[in-house]
Parts: C-alpha cells; structure tokens; sequence
C-alpha cells in the first residue's frame, strides 16, 4: 500500500459520524455536491487526484468523478493557473488547488493580472467563475511555509477572499465560492485541516445536503459587553479560549468571526464596538498595511472619532515566521498573547 493511500486509510478511520467529521472530508463533500450538481466544475492541482490532496480535502474526487474533471497537475502552478483562467473563459467553472499559499509567488501573474481583472477590462462581459483554492497558516514550517497572505490577496482589486474557522462555514462558503461569478480566494488554515471535528470551539451542526453561506457576512460567535474582539480563521479559536479565560476575571469579550476578508463585514463589526466601546483586531497576517489597521479605521469612520474608548491590534509583526516552535508562538497571536491584550485593555479603561 502506498503511503499516500495508507494516510487517506487513517483518515477515514477517524470518521465515526457526521459531527466528529474532519475538516478535510468536510470540504470534500461541499466539492463533490457542488460537482454533481454542476458538470461545469473542474479541480486541477498537485496531488489532488489519486493522493486525495495533501490534507485529505480533494480525498475520493478523482475515483468519484474520473481524472477528466479531477487533474493531478504537475508542479507547474503557473501552468496550471493560467489553464484555469482559460477553462473559466470557455465558460467552466475551475477549482484551482495551489498547495500552500507560500506557493502564489509563482502564479500571481495569471491571478491578479488575469482572473481579477479580466472582468474588469471586459467592461463585465467576461465573467471569471474560479476558485483558488490554498492553505495558508502557521504550523511549525517556518518562513516559507507559514503564511496566511489574504492581505495580499485583499488589497488587489477583484478578489472575493474568504478564511473560514470551521467545518460547517467551511462547507457553506466552499458551495458559495463554487456558484460565485468572481473569482474567490478560499484559504483553509493548516492547524484547523488537523483538527478532529468536535475539537472546535465553535462547531455549529453540519447538513448533510448543499447550502450556501453568503461571502462577506461576519457571525457573532460570543456574546460580550466590554470589549469586541474581531478575528478570523483558526484565530477565532484562540480568540474563544481567551474569552473563556478573561471571562472568569470579570471581562466579558464578544467574538466576531469575520470568515471573509474581502468583501468585509464592517458593519457587524461596527454595531458591536458601539456598544462595548473598546475593539480588538487580532490576525495571523502581518501588522502592517493589512487587515487588522483597516478593520480598525472603517469601524472608527462608521462610528466617528471618539465613539471608541479604546482599539488596540494584534498581528504578526513584520518579520518572517521563525522555525522554532518557541519563536513562532512569540509573534503568531495564540490564547495567551490575546488574553495578555486584552488584560491590558481591560486595566486601561
């Protein structure tokens, strides 16, 4: 048995009924729905096929709807990219898989040159229904194997970007891309793909048929009065552990999961600060020119200067992830770093 199939074998044996589902399987089914009903839908990339993905999250495709609509693709992202604006052009519906997100470096071209602007330079009589599907995060990999980059993929025009913190948004927002017109960036987080289904904090019930969730809507997924904490992906895991935590010390903290970047739900975010006063924006990404300063002034534009009584950030500063454990625990935000944050917050008022 090979090891790829002798890994799939572990996985499956993980999966004793739907709610301790893993996240990978989870994804699958969302692909496979959204497949059977729309022929249209192709998935190209590395080891997606016969090895299922390299987290499982493509596992059985290939054998379900034959190597015509699930292509292994060499290592070639560029190659394989561009072939997916091609097929999006000809009216296909593509999912293109880029491995890690560290790996865009060399197929940014044919996305931000091409697919998130074609619409555009049509004057929107060319649609670009394609999903760039990659993992992203920080599981011990060190600099080029560690990254999140949907500031990146946010700050070039024409991008839907999406990064779900659990299975059922997961599946929701994966048939949401699949039907989507624009082109969608959906980010899985590593450590989350490695998660058992009931460990998740915030695990709502999983359906077994097709639904959507709508790209840009923020979820409340903790009720607070002192402070808003705003987060996204595996981040809102940890954003709920510190709550737990300061809650036990008097300070009540609401936690909005953002789930996309692009387009960004200010307004929910918004709403909640005015009624707590203080907000907390804590992302994987890094800390300058990203998504935690921009949350941060749109909420202050909506609200007014002096509406806030506090805002503070959290965020990976601006240096490579290092490849000691102890050192990436130090500037990624986990439990710990955000509950610190929000002490202080909660001393400074």
């Amino acid at each position: 048995m090979s090891a790829p199939d002798r890994i799939n074998d572990r996985i499956n044996d993980r999966i004793n009924d739907r709610l301790a589902m893993p996240l990978p399987a989870t994804i699958a089914e969302a692909i496979a729905l959204e497949m059977e009903r729309d022929p249209a839908i192709v998935c190209v990339g590395e080891d997606i096929g016969r090895a299922g993905g390299v987290f499982g999250t493509t596992r059985g495709l290939q054998e379900r709807f034959g190597r015509d609509r699930v292509l292994d693709a060499p290592i070639a992202e560029m190659g394989f990219t561009g072939m997916g604006v091609g097929l999006a052009q000809a009216g296909m519906r593509p999912l293109i898989e880029i491995m890690f997100v560290d790996f865009v470096g060399v197929c940014l071209e044919q996305m931000y040159n091409a697919a998130a602007k074609i619409p555009y330079m049509s004057g929107g009589r060319q649609r670009m229904p394609i999903v760039f599907k990659t993992a992203g995060g920080c599981i011990g990999s060190a600099a080029q194997h560690s990254q999140c980059l949907w500031g990146l993929f946010a700050h070039l025009p024409g991008f839907k970007v999406v990064a779900p913190c659990n299975p059922h948004d997961h599946k929701g927002l994966m048939a949401a891309a699949l039907r989507s017109d624009d082109p969608v960036v959906f980010i899985e987080h590593k450590a989350l793909l490695l998660q058992k289904g009931r460990d998740f904090r915030h695990h709502p019930d999983v359906p077994a048929e097709a639904y959507t969730l709508p790209i840009g809507q923020a979820a409340v997924v903790r009720e607070g009065s002192d402070v808003t904490l705003a987060t996204l992906s595996a981040t809102v895991e940890h954003a709920l552990a510190a709550a737990e935590e300061l809650a036990g010390e008097g300070v009540s903290v609401e936690v909005i999961d953002l789930r996309s970047v692009v387009p960004l739900d200010t307004a929910t975010v918004a709403e909640s600060a005015a009624r707590t006063g203080r907000l907390l924006v804590v992302d994987e990404d890094y800390l300058s020119f990203g998504l935690s300063a921009e949350l941060t002034l749109r909420v202050i534009e909506a609200l007014g200067h002096g509406a806030l009584r506090q805002t503070a950030r959290l965020a990976v500063p601006d240096v490579p992830i290092p490849a000691a454990l102890s050192l990436e625990r130090a500037v990624v935000p986990n439990a710990a770093l955000i509950a610190e944050r929000l002490r202080a917050m909660a001393k400074g008022a």
